[in-house]
Protein backbone atom coordinates (compact mmCIF):
# COMPACT_ATOMS: atom_id res chain seq x y z
CA UNK A 1 0.00 0.00 0.00
CA UNK A 2 1.65 3.55 -1.37
CA UNK A 3 1.11 6.61 0.38
CA UNK A 4 1.32 8.46 -2.98
CA UNK A 5 1.73 11.82 -1.60
CA UNK A 6 5.14 11.93 0.17
CA UNK A 7 7.61 12.06 -2.51
CA UNK A 8 11.27 12.92 -3.56
CA UNK A 9 13.97 11.95 -5.79
CA UNK A 10 17.23 10.25 -5.32
CA UNK A 11 19.83 7.84 -7.19
CA UNK A 12 19.31 4.33 -7.35
CA UNK A 13 22.21 3.89 -5.13
CA UNK A 14 20.64 6.70 -2.63
CA UNK A 15 17.65 4.89 -2.73
CA UNK A 16 18.73 1.28 -2.15
CA UNK A 17 21.44 2.88 1.16
CA UNK A 18 18.38 4.70 2.52
CA UNK A 19 16.06 1.67 2.14
CA UNK A 20 18.43 -0.78 3.74
CA UNK A 21 19.02 1.45 6.23
CA UNK A 22 14.81 2.23 6.78
CA UNK A 23 12.47 0.63 9.36
CA UNK A 24 9.68 1.97 6.93
CA UNK A 25 9.56 1.22 3.11
CA UNK A 26 9.25 3.02 0.09
CA UNK A 27 9.79 2.11 -3.40
CA UNK A 28 11.11 3.81 -6.19
CA UNK A 29 10.20 5.05 -9.86
CA UNK A 30 13.10 6.25 -11.83
CA UNK A 31 14.26 8.71 -8.98
CA UNK A 32 10.81 9.62 -7.47
CA UNK A 33 10.49 8.07 -4.13
CA UNK A 34 6.71 6.94 -3.03
CA UNK A 35 6.76 5.95 0.49
CA UNK A 36 4.40 2.72 1.67
CA UNK A 37 2.14 3.32 4.26
CA UNK A 38 0.38 0.53 6.56
CA UNK A 39 -1.99 -1.88 5.56
CA UNK A 40 -5.48 -2.48 6.12
CA UNK A 41 -6.84 -5.77 8.25
CA UNK A 42 -8.74 -6.79 5.02
CA UNK A 43 -4.85 -6.26 2.92
CA UNK A 44 -3.41 -8.43 5.41
CA UNK A 45 -5.58 -10.90 5.74
CA UNK A 46 -5.91 -11.13 1.69
CA UNK A 47 -2.13 -11.07 1.06
CA UNK A 48 -1.68 -13.60 3.96
CA UNK A 49 -4.87 -16.10 2.67
CA UNK A 50 -3.45 -15.73 -1.11
CA UNK A 51 0.55 -16.59 0.00
CA UNK A 52 -0.34 -19.24 2.45
CA UNK A 53 -2.53 -20.56 -0.79
CA UNK A 54 0.78 -20.57 -3.24
CA UNK A 55 2.68 -21.89 -0.74
CA UNK A 56 0.93 -24.94 0.61
CA UNK A 57 0.30 -25.77 -3.77
CA UNK A 58 4.31 -24.76 -4.28
CA UNK A 59 6.29 -25.88 -0.91
CA UNK A 60 7.73 -29.54 -2.82
CA UNK A 61 8.51 -27.26 -5.98
CA UNK A 62 11.40 -25.43 -6.80
CA UNK A 63 9.43 -22.12 -6.40
CA UNK A 64 9.53 -19.18 -3.49
CA UNK A 65 6.98 -17.32 -2.27
CA UNK A 66 7.60 -13.98 -1.01
CA UNK A 67 5.25 -11.73 1.03
CA UNK A 68 5.34 -8.22 1.12
CA UNK A 69 8.85 -7.70 1.89
CA UNK A 70 10.33 -8.60 -0.75
CA UNK A 71 11.69 -5.99 -3.07
CA UNK A 72 11.27 -6.39 -7.15
CA UNK A 73 13.66 -4.79 -9.10
CA UNK A 74 12.65 -3.80 -12.68
CA UNK A 75 15.69 -2.10 -14.76
CA UNK A 76 13.69 -0.23 -17.64
CA UNK A 77 12.43 2.06 -16.43
CA UNK A 78 14.71 1.42 -13.36
CA UNK A 79 12.22 1.16 -10.65
CA UNK A 80 11.98 -1.19 -7.21
CA UNK A 81 8.97 -2.06 -5.94
CA UNK A 82 7.18 -3.90 -3.15
CA UNK A 83 4.58 -6.67 -4.36
CA UNK A 84 2.69 -7.75 -2.15
CA UNK A 85 3.09 -11.54 -2.83
CA UNK A 86 6.02 -12.65 -5.42
CA UNK A 87 6.37 -15.98 -6.84
CA UNK A 88 9.65 -16.98 -8.34
CA UNK A 89 9.86 -21.08 -9.92
CA UNK A 90 13.28 -21.68 -10.76
CA UNK A 91 17.23 -19.92 -9.35
CA UNK A 92 15.89 -16.90 -7.73
CA UNK A 93 18.26 -14.36 -9.17
CA UNK A 94 18.84 -11.25 -6.87
CA UNK A 95 20.73 -7.32 -7.67
CA UNK A 96 23.22 -8.04 -5.55
CA UNK A 97 24.69 -10.25 -2.23
CA UNK A 98 22.22 -8.88 -0.19
CA UNK A 99 19.57 -10.80 -1.26
CA UNK A 100 16.78 -8.44 -0.83
CA UNK A 101 16.24 -7.30 -4.43
CA UNK A 102 14.44 -9.97 -6.71
CA UNK A 103 15.18 -9.79 -10.73
CA UNK A 104 13.23 -12.72 -11.51
CA UNK A 105 9.66 -13.34 -10.04
CA UNK A 106 7.70 -15.57 -12.40
CA UNK A 107 4.24 -14.09 -11.01
CA UNK A 108 3.39 -10.50 -8.82
CA UNK A 109 0.35 -10.12 -6.78
CA UNK A 110 -1.26 -6.78 -5.61
CA UNK A 111 -3.89 -6.36 -3.30
CA UNK A 112 -5.72 -3.65 -4.43
CA UNK A 113 -6.43 -0.43 -1.33
CA UNK A 114 -8.87 2.68 -2.63
CA UNK A 115 -6.29 4.77 -2.17
CA UNK A 116 -3.88 2.91 -4.79
CA UNK A 117 -5.63 0.92 -6.97
CA UNK A 118 -5.19 3.14 -9.81
CA UNK A 119 -1.58 3.46 -9.04
CA UNK A 120 -0.84 -0.76 -8.73
CA UNK A 121 -2.98 -0.90 -12.11
CA UNK A 122 -0.97 1.93 -13.93
CA UNK A 123 1.83 2.84 -12.67
CA UNK A 124 3.38 -0.65 -11.17
CA UNK A 125 1.71 -3.03 -13.60
CA UNK A 126 3.10 -0.85 -16.39
CA UNK A 127 6.53 -1.22 -14.89
CA UNK A 128 6.39 -5.24 -14.15
CA UNK A 129 5.58 -5.85 -17.91
CA UNK A 130 9.33 -4.94 -18.43
CA UNK A 131 10.24 -7.60 -16.41
CA UNK A 132 11.03 -10.63 -18.83
CA UNK A 133 10.51 -13.54 -16.22
CA UNK A 134 7.04 -12.25 -15.42
CA UNK A 135 4.47 -14.45 -16.70
CA UNK A 136 0.89 -13.40 -14.57
CA UNK A 137 -0.14 -10.77 -12.41
CA UNK A 138 -3.12 -10.63 -10.08
CA UNK A 139 -4.61 -7.36 -8.65
CA UNK A 140 -7.11 -8.45 -5.75
CA UNK A 141 -9.77 -5.81 -4.77
CA UNK A 142 -10.13 -5.59 -0.51
CA UNK A 143 -13.19 -4.19 -1.13
CA UNK A 144 -15.30 -6.47 -2.56
CA UNK A 145 -15.03 -9.61 -4.19
CA UNK A 146 -12.59 -9.12 -7.59
CA UNK A 147 -9.69 -10.28 -8.82
CA UNK A 148 -8.11 -9.56 -11.99
CA UNK A 149 -5.80 -12.02 -13.60
CA UNK A 150 -3.08 -10.61 -16.09
CA UNK A 151 -1.58 -13.55 -18.32
CA UNK A 152 1.10 -12.91 -20.87
CA UNK A 153 0.69 -14.79 -24.28
CA UNK A 154 3.33 -13.75 -26.49
CA UNK A 155 3.79 -9.65 -26.71
CA UNK A 156 0.29 -8.66 -25.09
CA UNK A 157 -1.43 -9.31 -21.46
CA UNK A 158 -4.51 -11.03 -21.50
CA UNK A 159 -7.15 -10.26 -18.75
CA UNK A 160 -9.89 -11.84 -16.67
CA UNK A 161 -11.91 -11.38 -14.12
CA UNK A 162 -13.48 -13.25 -11.30
CA UNK A 163 -15.89 -12.38 -8.68
CA UNK A 164 -17.47 -15.60 -7.54
CA UNK A 165 -17.46 -17.00 -4.31
CA UNK A 166 -16.88 -20.30 -6.01
CA UNK A 167 -14.20 -19.09 -8.73
CA UNK A 168 -10.97 -20.34 -9.28
CA UNK A 169 -7.72 -18.57 -10.15
CA UNK A 170 -6.04 -20.91 -12.95
CA UNK A 171 -1.75 -19.80 -12.41
CA UNK A 172 -0.84 -21.91 -15.14
CA UNK A 173 2.91 -20.68 -15.48
CA UNK A 174 3.66 -22.08 -11.49
CA UNK A 175 0.64 -24.62 -12.13
CA UNK A 176 -0.99 -23.45 -8.93
CA UNK A 177 -5.02 -22.48 -8.68
CA UNK A 178 -6.21 -19.36 -5.99
CA UNK A 179 -9.50 -20.25 -4.92
CA UNK A 180 -11.30 -16.79 -4.24
CA UNK A 181 -13.48 -18.86 -1.47
CA UNK A 182 -9.30 -18.88 0.26
CA UNK A 183 -8.70 -15.59 -0.48
CA UNK A 184 -11.48 -13.72 1.03
CA UNK A 185 -11.38 -16.05 4.05
CA UNK A 186 -12.19 -14.21 7.06
CA UNK A 187 -12.40 -10.82 5.41
CA UNK A 188 -15.52 -8.60 5.58
CA UNK A 189 -16.47 -7.00 2.47
CA UNK A 190 -18.25 -4.02 2.00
Amino acid sequence: MSNLAAQTYLSPSEYISLERKSSTKSEYLSGRIVAMSGASNAHNIITMNTANQLYNQLFDRNCLVYASDMRVGVNTPLSYLYPDVAVVCGKPRFEDDVFDTLLNPTVVIEVLSPSTAAYDWHEKFTRYQQIASLKEYLLISQSRMHVEHYIRQENRWVSTEFQDIAGVVPLSSIKCELHLRSIYRRVTLA
